[in-house]
């Protein structure tokens, strides 16, 4: 079996856990989304948008080879816990401190916080692609094939109970978790499309950062503007990220600095932002960013192609492609009369 590993099937966001027949509920992770590939020879772990996480991961690509009784493709998520036993949690960031460009850092940290990795799909087994197999049966396969394997390898639990998945939602939340997936039980894995439901317990998106403003008092970054890919392909800006603190503002400068797009003679390139009746007499201009680094935010409320209000800084996602933020990871909220509302 070649490393030829599929793009993730994803998820959309819903509102609640939906109350139907024909799903299975999940915990949803918080970690990175990884496709790993075990062919007999070696190991590849491969994220949304085919971003390569194998180098930074060494003691799981050893533990899938060493492990895994076969080889095989699992859908999974990459996670790193802290914590004394009994009082573990998720930890995002010593997660995403992982992804480092200095080998010594990426072995000096596999040995202190440790990854595990939490299988929640079967693509392939032996050779045998499982892409066009129902969900239950691929599962069932997945519970086979995991059944009896050690940690850094866990076997994510599932349900078709809902109100089992309710209590899922609001109990996993204080190990770090952050919502709960449904899965059609009858449905094929479907790479690239968004079949899966999401309940999470905020909205959040994940943007592209665009650009940046220069604060009102001249130094720092004011907010940073980011943006999201329609369906043809185009990067729209959806808006703004701010509310910095005066140290962050300058710390940003610093780190953006490297994604700044310049002209033949070394200086920044800068933009304008569209015009209103409320910037009228404001300053527009910002510094473009090349579209290359990806942050998750929380947020209200879409209107029409932009968030309502200023979006909030939640992390940086170094294991996202910025090609893989478009508008329909978004929850898309249901139409409902008004004349309802006021009668």
């Amino acid at each position: 079996m070649s490393h030829d590993i599929p793009a993730p099937m994803l998820a959309k966001a819903v509102p609640a856990i939906p109350d139907r027949a024909g799903l299975s509920f999940e915990p949803k992770w918080d970690g990175f989304r990884v496709i790993a590939s075990w062919d007999g020879e070696s190991v590849e772990l491969g994220s949304r948008g085919a971003k390569p996480l194998t180098r930074y991961f060494p003691e799981l690509v050893e533990a899938l080879a060493r492990l895994l009784p076969e080889p095989c493709v699992l859908d999974g998520e990459i996670v790193v816990a802290v914590g004394p036993d009994g009082s573990q949690r998720l930890d995002w960031e010593a997660l995403s401190q992982r992804i480092h460009p200095a080998d010594s850092r990426v072995q000096r940290l596999a040995a202190e916080t440790p990854a595990m990795i939490i299988a929640f799909d079967l693509l392939d087994v032996g050779g045998e692609s499982l892409l066009d197999t129902p969900f239950a049966e691929r599962r069932a396969r997945l519970e086979t094939l995991l059944g009896g394997v050690p940690h850094p390898i866990h076997l994510t639990r599932t349900t078709t109970d809902a109100s089992l998945a309710r209590r899922w939602l609001d109990e996993f939340e204080g190990a770090g978790l952050d919502g709960v997936v449904a899965k059609p039980l009858d449905q094929p894995y479907a790479p690239g499309k968004r079949t899966m439901l999401k309940i999470k317990h905020a909205r959040t998106a994940d943007v592209v950062a665009l650009g940046y403003r220069i604060h009102k008092s001249g130094q720092g970054v004011g907010s940073l503007l980011v943006g999201l890919y329609d369906s043809s392909g185009a990067l729209r800006g959806v808006g703004g990220v701010a509310a910095w603190s005066d140290k962050r503002r300058l710390e940003l400068v610093d780190e953006l600095a490297p994604l700044v797009e310049r002209d033949d003679a070394g200086d920044a390139v800068t933009g304008e932002t569209d015009r209103s009746r409320f910037s009228a007499s404001k300053d527009v201009s910002f510094v473009r960013l090349r579209p290359e680094r990806v942050l998750e935010v929380r947020y209200d409320q879409l209107e029409g192609m932009r968030f309502r209000h200023t979006v909030q800084f939640e992390r940086w996602r170094p294991d996202r492609d910025p090609a893989s933020c478009r508008f329909d990871q978004l929850e898309q909220v249901s139409a409902y009369d008004l004349g309802r509302v006021l009668d």
